[in-house]
């Protein structure tokens, strides 16, 4: 062939490409043309150097995409012609090289369906092999220490292959050909059983032990692909109330693994487009409605909740723990048929520390929480929390974490090199280079000092990973925000300027810069907490988006929050607030007078001691729940919302809808007339009437801006919107009015979209500086306004 190669290309393909088996492939294809080269990886992207005949170098191409490894997803290919290279032969995979991060890291993978059936085929050599994978599946991003993807850069590197693994790893024929995470029982992890006091048990199975605990109603630790689940019986109502005491989560909902299918009957309204979702490479948490029989049968486990999470087996410990506990059947065939088994599978931590990885500290930590641990000695590098989404179509994210971050946003322009540091709750990261933004997988809230550090660590990871030096960093307008004084001292360290976004106006742009749109936009951003420029609270907000510049149009008549925080997790205190203002006095005593602090509440309101004033809209879900008696305490976010969306869903819309609110003359929107039409109604009919009010009132609240603005487009953001009911309705009405109406489509539009928002606002004013923001150096402190 090197006789008569008449060209050479050298093709650069940037994507998702690493750890998906496109080396193997570049190999084989090459073998198959008769083309000569070598193929490497290069920092994030794929390197191919070929020589052939033109009609060759052609051919490969056209096959290279059109056959390409089933998860690989190739953003561009670039061909650049080169001098001929005499006297080469065959086609070498390479070793790879350090480069910057163009295309996409890997990210962790379900187990295929080849190595599904190689688990459960007695005659295989990994049969019940709890580390199986492949080229095309298997842990990725949550092992991996640098880039480029492979082995000696995981944590795979502890293990070293056997010749039979070496033998496939060497074979291009093999589906394990230059598998990086290759292994089997004889070279690889292994699972290990402790008991509930740590100990390790040597010559038991540790399987079979786990599934003993799970029969007998225990709670085990599970170490999975991106962090340790806590498991249990979710038919067990026992067992779900002591892992609610033991966690310290009385009430926030819990996620169900099930076989397949045909184990939800009567648990979710499963359809085909949901099952696509769990059985796709990355194996999500589905938010789906419940079924007839879900709460009977599954006591504990949503209460309060319309929806259930569902999740399906993604690794091959899982499955290891539904065959066993079906007494191991050698029939393949117990795959595709129903599964009495339910598993509650939740973080393997207190509630709201971070998930735990390390099996030391899961066995320190998780003493009197957990019967027994199912753990392995592969270490996870990068904590990955299960993603979770809502099986709406298009589907709506609520946590982007395993299998589905990072994730790369193409922007519709170029800037700087960002690193955005998120807010406060459901945090990221987001770095930025060239058209492209990096949003990490979800980091969590910054109210503990464990996930402090992991915002740390996870920026400097970032940083190291992408090879990458930011010219600006970003962050929220909040001083309080941890991620803002991380922000200060990243940009004090690296001494590059600091950017501090207002936090409504980085969700309009987070929307804004997933659609592409610079502007002039109206942006509508619902959500509970957040500081306005104005120094106060904000979170019900309209405003006039154009460039890296807002006008605030108009936000909802502020609620005070007596006791300031107290009123988040006790929104009786809320409905107090809201019926004194109407002058309600006997309502509010007939509502709330029971409560211990009631009269000193009172007095509270009645001279404006630590009442702060906030235009949340959670907080007007709050105060509606709490008057109509659905929930006057809360123990986790969104968790009144939550329950008043659940009793909505149950109840027909409201036939004719009072006009329960009002605009003032300075653009606010006023909505305690609707809160006080909540004291004659029962709790159902009052969650109905309240989200139909709700949906009448902010149309009317745009229609009023689009008229003085006349702009057509909108833009929606904030974590209320992950509410279905107020997402549709509002989505379809607006449409109907003729509006462009864009929403998050591929982050969460609660706040872990807020570190997008900030880079594309770092974009925007890089091109055209507005107002609105604060630029400080480390040599100058002073604000720029």
């Amino acid at each position: 062939m090197a006789a008569t190669a008449s060209a050479r290309e050298i093709l650069t393909l940037s994507g998702v490409v690493q750890g998906v088996g496109f080396r193997p492939h570049a190999h084989r294809l090459a073998t198959t043309l008769g083309v000569v080269g070598k193929v490497w990886n290069q920092g994030g992207d794929l390197l191919i150097d070929i020589q052939g005949s033109p009609s060759q170098i052609q051919a490969y191409k056209t096959q290279l995409l059109a056959h390409k490894p089933m998860q690989a997803q190739v953003r561009a290919l670039h061909a650049q012609p080169a001098p001929i290279l005499p006297h080469q032969h065959g086609f070498a995979i390479a070793a790879s090289q350090p480069g910057g991060i163009h295309g996409a890291l890997p990210t962790d993978l379900r187990l295929c369906a080849q190595c599904l059936a190689e688990l459960f085929d007695p005659q295989n050599r990994r049969y019940r092999y709890a580390f199986m994978t492949c080229a095309e599946c298997g842990p990725r991003y949550s092992l991996m220490r640098h880039a480029p993807f492979d082995r000696v850069r995981t944590s795979m590197r502890a293990f070293q292959q056997c010749p039979d693994c070496l033998q496939e790893y060497g074979d291009p024929a093999h589906r394990r050909y230059h598998a990086q995470t290759n292994s089997c029982a004889a070279c690889g992890p292994a699972l290990q059983w402790h008991d509930a006091s740590g100990e390790l048990q040597h010559n038991v199975d540790p399987v079979a032990e786990a599934w003993r605990a799970l029969r007998q109603g225990q709670i085990i630790a599970v170490k999975g692909v991106g962090g340790i689940h806590l498991v249990c019986d979710a038919s067990s109502a026992q067992a779900v109330a002591t892992l609610r005491q033991r966690k310290q989560r009385p009430h926030k909902p819990f996620a169900v693994m099930v076989l397949n299918r045909a184990s939800l009957a009567g648990l979710a309204d499963m359809d085909d487009y949901t099952e696509h979702l769990l059985q796709s490479p990355a194996a999500p948490i589905a938010l789906t409605p419940k079924g007839p029989d879900c709460d009977s049968r599954l006591p504990g486990l949503a209460p309060q909740c319309a929806e259930v999470g569902i999740m399906t087996p993604y690794a091959p410990a899982h499955y290891l723990l539904f065959h066993e506990a079906l007494n191991r059947p050698a029939d393949a065939g117990w795959l595709e048929q129903a599964h009495p088994l339910t598993l509650v599978v939740t973080s393997a931590n207190l509630s709201g520390e971070p998930l735990i990885t390390d099996n030391a500290q899961c066995l320190r930590d998780l003493q009197g929480i957990a019967d027994g641990f199912l753990l392995h000695n592969r270490e996870i590098l990068a904590r990955s929390d299960d993603s979770v989404l809502q099986n709406s179509q298009p589907v709506v994210y609520v946590r982007r974490g395993r299998g589905l971050a990072p994730h790369i946003i193409e922007l519709a322009q170029k800037g700087p090199s960002v690193l955005a540091f998120g807010g406060f709750l459901k945090n990221t990261l987001c770095f930025s280079q060239g058209d492209r933004a990096y949003v990490s997988p979800y980091i969590g809230d910054l109210d503990r000092a464990a996930a402090c550090r992991d915002l740390d660590l996870a920026a400097e990871r970032l940083l190291e990973t992408l090879a990458i030096q930011p010219d600006v960093i970003a962050c929220d307008l909040h001083p309080d925000f941890y991620s803002t004084q991380a922000a200060r001292r990243m940009s004090q360290q690296l001494g590059v300027p600091l950017l501090q976004v207002q936090h409504h106006h980085a969700h309009c742009l987070a929307t804004m810069a997933e659609a592409g749109l610079r502007g002039p936009v109206l942006g509508l951003a619902l959500d509970g907490l957040g500081l306005g420029d104005d120094g106060r609270l904000w979170g019900g907000e309209l405003l006039l988006v154009e460039g890296a510049g807002y006008q605030r149009l108009g936000g909802l008549r502020p609620l005070p929050l007596p006791g300031g925080d107290s009123a988040v997790r006790e929104p009786w205190r809320l409905g107090v607030a809201v019926l004194l203002s109407q002058g309600r006095e006997q309502d509010a005593e007939r509502l709330f007078g029971a409560y211990p602090g009631y009269t000193v509440l009172r007095q509270m309101l009645a001279k404006n001691v630590n009442c702060p004033l906030t235009s949340s809209a959670g907080r007007y879900f709050d105060a509606a729940a709490a008057i109509l008696g659905v929930r006057h305490h809360t123990d986790y976010e969104a968790h009144a919302a939550i329950a008043l969306e659940a009793l909505c869903r149950q109840t027909p819309p409201t036939p004719e809808i009072p006009p329960f609110y009002e605009i003032t003359s300075q653009g606010a929107l006023d909505l305690y007339p609707l809160l006080e039409a909540l004291i004659d109604c029962a709790p159902h009919a009052g969650a109905r009437l309240f989200h139909d009010v709700l949906v009448r009132g902010l149309l009317a609240w745009v229609d009023n801006a689009r008229a003085m603005t006349g702009v057509n487009t909108i833009v929606l953001g904030g974590g209320c919107f992950l509410n279905r009911v107020l997402r549709e309705s509002l989505m379809a009405e607006l449409r109907t009015r003729g509006m462009q109406v864009h929403v998050p489509r591929q982050l969460p539009p609660n706040d872990s979209g807020i570190s997008l928002g900030q880079v594309w606002y770092a974009y925007l004013n890089a091109h055209a500086p507005q107002t609105h923001s604060i630029v400080q150096t480390e040599t100058d402190s002073s604000p720029c306004v």
